[in-house]
Formats: structure tokens, sequence, C-alpha cells
């Protein structure tokens, strides 16, 4: 299999994540490093220490573009795409794989996400619909358990062997079978950040395959040094490809008043989110 991952000045979680790989699978791996920031010297150094090969010059060329980047030349049967600020669990690889093999019809699968202090991630979400995105996106923030809210972040049924369907699966880690990378072209690269999972998961699911979430498989997803050091532009990039997966998706011209009352929630949110993170 191939792991893909985009470094945008990783900072130490690069090694975390690296390290942490050795006990995910016993299975053959090629990791690749997409270098989107400015500390070559630091990924470098990482991928030289535990095998890996680093492609890009430095160019930022967002994220759904810089997996594609490092997957450009994929000859091995599976692919993972996971953030550098990942931190592997045991045997978490191995049990998305095995997953995998056991559903033909998985197209795409992902892990239970853990926060660092233990909590679960809905990792696995619906898809946003005009309804649901609107009501998410005015209320979230000041009513998190509002039901517009609670029906996005809920994920689909479980199965008698523990997986659960769902609308699509966090970009912080997936794994596809190589033939359906292939066949959807990976990611749209016209998703600079954010929301490339979202688009993904939803092509996904129109050629017919299926999102599956794993919870046997638990990842810990360190909230990344990137993300912290420049809230207020994560915040409007995350805002900005919502409105264009949004806009995309819906874009019949009976569907205009609703885009214009999700764009306005949105802005609104976004607004919210860039005061709060200020203080």
């Amino acid at each position: 299999m191939r792991v893909v991952t985009v470094a945008f000045n990783p900072g130490e979680e690069l090694e975390r994540f690296l390290a942490s790989l050795a006990t995910a699978t016993a299975r053959k791996l090629v990791v690749v490093i997409a270098d989107n920031g400015t500390e070559h010297d630091v990924v470098t150094a990482a991928a030289q220490r535990h095998g890996a090969r680093v492609v890009g010059d430095g160019t930022n060329l967002g994220y759904g573009a810089g997996a594609n980047l490092a997957a450009a030349d994929l000859e091995e049967d599976w692919i993972v795409v996971a953030n550098p600020d990942l931190v592997w669990k045991p045997g978490s690889l191995d049990a998305l794989i095995d997953a995998g093999l056991a559903n033909p019809a998985a197209g795409c699968l992902g892990p239970l996400l853990l926060n660092p202090d233990g909590t679960v991630y809905p990792s696995g979400r619906a898809l946003p619909s005009l309804v649901k995105g609107a009501g998410h996106a005015v209320l979230g923030r000041i009513w998190p358990g509002n039901p517009f809210s609670a029906a996005y972040h809920t994920a689909g049924p479980g199965t008698s062997d523990g997986t659960r369907t769902v609308g699509w699966l966090s970009g912080a880690c997936l794994v596809l079978p190589a033939a359906v990378w292939r066949r959807l072209k990976g990611f749209d690269d016209d998703y600079f950040m954010f929301f490339e999972d979202v688009d993904l998961g939803e092509r996904v699911g129109r050629a017919g395959w299926l999102n599956v979430q794993v919870p046997g498989s638990v990842v810990v997803h360190e909230q990344g040094a990137s993300w912290k050091a420049r809230p207020e532009k994560m915040i409007r990039a995350h805002h900005a490809s919502a409105r264009h997966y949004l806009s995309g998706v819906y874009d019949a011209p009976w569907q205009a008043p609703m885009r214009w009352l999700l764009t306005g929630g949105l802005r609104l949110r976004e607004e919210l989110e860039v005061r709060a993170s200020r203080r």
C-alpha cells in the first residue's frame, strides 16, 4: 500500500506520524510526503529516518493537489491519504485494509478518529444538504445540539461486522482501493483546502461504492501546527470551500433562494468563528 501525506511546516508532528506507522500495519508500505511548506530540512530529515520519499518543491499546492501529486505514480493496490498530525494506534491500518478486503463494495474507508483528550471526533458524516447545511451553519456555533447539526454529524446505521456506511469520511485519514482512486482521479484540485473529502465521498457514492467507517481502527488526530498558527486563514478557507461545494451540488436555478440562505448562514458562522479565534 502507499501512504501519502501533505506536510505544511509540520514541526514534530510528522515525526510522530511516521514513527507510529511502524506498528499500524504488518504490510509493506511505500510512504510519500508532499512538501507544501518551507521547512524542507525538517521534512527531508524525517523522511530519511523512516524511509519515506519527498515530492514537491515547497509550493503550497493545497491539500488535495498535494495528495494527488504524492499519488501520481501510484502502483500499489491501496492508497492511504492521511494528515501528518495523526498518531496511528497499533494495527489500525491493517484493520482498515482488512475491512476493505472483506467488503468489495467499499470504495473509501476511514477509522474512528479520537481527539487528543480521548473524545471521539465525528469523522463519518452524512452528506451536507441545503437544509442541513444551512441549519448547521447558522446554529452550530450558538446551539451545538440543534437537530440540523445532529443530523449532519450522525453516521449511518451499523452492520453486523461493526462498520458503518456514511455519506463521507474525514480526509484526515482515508483508505481507498487504488482502482477507485484512479477511476475518480483522486481529489478535485479546485478545493485548495477543506471539503475535498466531502466532494470525494459524494463521488464515491455516486459511482456506486460505499463510504465505510471502521470503528475497530482507532487513530488519534492531533490538531496540527499549521492550523494553530493560522486559525483565521483556516476558518475562512473552510467556509469558502463549503460554499463552493454546496453551490456546485445544488446548482439548479430553482435552488437559488436556498443557496443565498446557505451562503448568508455560512458567512455569519465564519465571522463568529473568526471572532472566537481572536480571543
